[in-house]
């Protein structure tokens, strides 16, 4: 399989805009309420930072990625607790025994994965009869195969990415990632479907467009600018799905 993990969407702290590391961690403090006290593996964990976090109130965690220069960044950075660890795997054949985890988390990893549906199965080994899997992926209006974006293999509308994760898992709650905005900078956003405004002006000019709508720029978002709602897939950039076999409401 390709390597997803070799992908310039992967995520260096250090080396990037808080903004956007703040978009990612949101992911893994929602993930939070899963994990206390469980068994974690953190599929596709880049270098590890989210593996870290998950690890504050986690039993175990283990981060893996497909990526073997990820890994080695991820031990040299992340891997202090005893209850963290850090292997190199592939998603869709790993090495771990069956029904070894409680909970598995992987964001934005399925839509690089060749076949989601191997990498489902996968999942579904790697957990346990009770466990729970949260995953995101990007939204987008409608289905695709060959996504514009070299590195995804495919992308999914909320009711499609519900249907295929139904087909592995009997409960499925979709949950939608958005920032704050104001009603303004909705509708311009929404206008600017070619998302001319990042990749043609400096950032100095965003960061004034978005004060002037009183919202922040993307790069930088802070924490508590950044929602995952149930059900609130209108406005949201982002799936995040919670999968089980047992109903796992808040």
């Amino acid at each position: 399989m390709a390597p997803y993990g070799k992908s310039p969407e992967r995520i260096i702290p250090s080396e990037t805009p808080s903004g956007i590391l703040a978009l990612h961690l949101k992911r893994y403090q929602f993930a939070r309420k899963y994990v206390r006290d469980k068994r974690v593996l953190d599929m596709a964990c880049g270098v590890g930072y989210g593996s870290l976090y998950l690890a504050e109130i986690s039993m175990k965690v283990i981060g893996a990625d497909i990526d073997g220069e990820a890994i080695r960044y991820a031990k040299q950075h992340y891997c202090g607790p005893d209850n963290l660890n850090f292997v190199q795997a592939d998603g869709t054949h790993a090495a771990f025994a069956d029904c070894q985890f409680d909970v598995l988390c992987s964001f934005e990893t399925i839509e690089h994965v060749p076949d989601a549906y191997l990498f489902l199965r996968e999942v579904k080994r790697l957990l346990t009869p009770d466990g729970v899997f949260i995953v995101s992926t990007p939204v987008v209006p409608r289905s695709v195969l060959r996504p514009s974006n070299p590195y995804h293999y495919q992308e999914w509308n909320p009711a499609d990415f519900n249907r295929l994760l139904c087909e592995s898992f009997n409960t499925v709650e979709l949950f939608g990632q958005f920032r704050r905005e104001t009603s303004t900078a909705h509708w311009i956003k929404r206008l600017d479907v070619l998302k001319l405004r990042a990749r043609l002006l400096p950032l100095w000019v965003t960061r004034g467009a978005a004060q002037l709508l009183g919202v922040r720029a993307m790069a930088d978002l802070q924490m508590e600018d950044i929602f995952i709602m149930r059900g609130d897939l209108r406005r949201a950039s982002e799936i995040v799905a919670v999968a089980s076999d047992e109903n796992h409401r808040d």
